[in-house]
């Protein structure tokens, strides 16, 4: 069984929460959300609202909060191959109340289909809110270049 480690990023200003499935690997092992350097999460979320990638830890928990964006993942726990999403068993979720009880959240959107899937199926009745499917800024999901994608993703400034 493998842990989440990577505490949420939000504060009660967050309008927009993120959420992924579970930390990749190269994810796990820098100790911060997309930390793959392939995945194209910063560089799409940084097109949408028109700044700068932000590039260390400390910047990219700057950036978010400066925008109103909470991030964090559907899966607290699992069994997990690598990073393979297929792979993925014995899932046991987060508490999102944690961030839904304290922040100003107008919508929630989901970082890929595994991530959406996961959170119709366990965590939407416990929230009471939809969840709205973003296409996966992996790197695997190579159907998608980074000018769809983020052509995609400016669904979120709307909520913010």
């Amino acid at each position: 069984m493998t842990r989440h480690p990577i505490d949420p990023v939000y504060d009660r200003n967050s309008k927009v929460l993120i959420l992924g499935s579970f930390p990749s690997v190269k994810s796990r092992e820098t100790g911060f959300f997309y930390g793959h350097p392939r995945n194209r999460f910063w560089k799409v979320l940084a097109a949408v609202l028109e700044q700068p990638v932000p590039g260390s830890i400390d910047a990219k928990k700057e950036f978010l909060l400066r925008n109103c964006v909470a991030v964090w993942d559907v899966i607290a726990s699992c069994d997990i191959t690598g990073s393979s999403d297929t792979s993925i068993r014995n899932v046991t979720v987060n508490d999102l109340s944690v961030i839904l009880d304290q922040a100003d959240v107008r919508a929630i959107f989901t970082n890929g289909t595994t991530a959406f899937r996961y959170y119709v199926r366990y965590a939407e009745a416990r929230t009471g809110r939809p969840a709205i499917g973003l296409p996966s800024t992996s790197p695997a999901n190579a159907a998608w270049d980074a000018a769809r994608l983020t052509e995609e993703w400016k669904r979120i400034r709307q909520f913010l």
